[in-house]
């Protein structure tokens, strides 16, 4: 992932953003910030996420892919995976799209203690062991077969809980949800 701390910087030059109002909006320090843009410091796939809404881009562009492809799919092996903190992750969608599909590996103690909150939705489906899912104050636990559809302002964490990690399917938009109990 070397080419990702360039776009970075770019991206954020581009928005009219100084390190330290991007830092701000990402829930970084400016100098976390810095790093990443710096390539000292690899990005982990909810700092990404975070990133490219506030970029107003996807992982995909992040991660230097080309534009939409006409072709729809996706063969198995055609794409390096990529690691972050832990985190193994390959594209599971044609990059350039609106929805971001990816196939997650999530070892036990990565990025536990991580909370996010940011614009969007996100969908899972666990294929292999068992996460735990923190939404607010609630905490899930999700085997095999088990899936998870939520508005991604929640606060919100995802962990392993068990010692042979998780894997699971991953589809993030970059679109607000509708709010389903509009207040007059």
């Amino acid at each position: 992932m070397p080419d990702v701390a360039p776009r970075l910087r770019d991206l954020r030059r581009l928005r009219g953003l100084t390190l330290e109002a991007a830092a701000q909006r990402a829930g970084l320090s400016p100098a976390h910030l810095s790093r990443l843009e710096t390539g000292r410091r690899q990005p982990s796939l909810p700092m990404l996420l975070s990133l490219a809404r506030i970029y107003g881009t996807t992982i995909a562009e992040l991660l230097g892919e080309s534009a939409p492809q006409s072709d729809p799919v996706v063969r198995a092996g055609r794409r390096e995976p990529a690691a972050a903190d832990g985190w193994t992750y390959h594209q599971a969608g044609v990059p350039g799209r609106a929805m971001q599909p990816l196939r997650l590996l999530v070892p036990y103690g990565a990025q536990g203690d991580l909370v996010r909150v940011h614009p969007g939705e996100e969908w899972m489906y666990v294929l292999d062991g068992r996460l735990r899912l923190t939404l607010g104050e609630a905490v899930h636990e999700l085997g095999p077969g088990d899936s998870a559809h939520f508005d991604s302002l929640t606060p919100h964490r995802l962990a392993a809980a068990g010692r042979e990690g998780a894997e699971l399917l991953f589809v993030h938009t970059l679109l607000q949800s509708p709010d389903l109990h509009p207040h007059p």
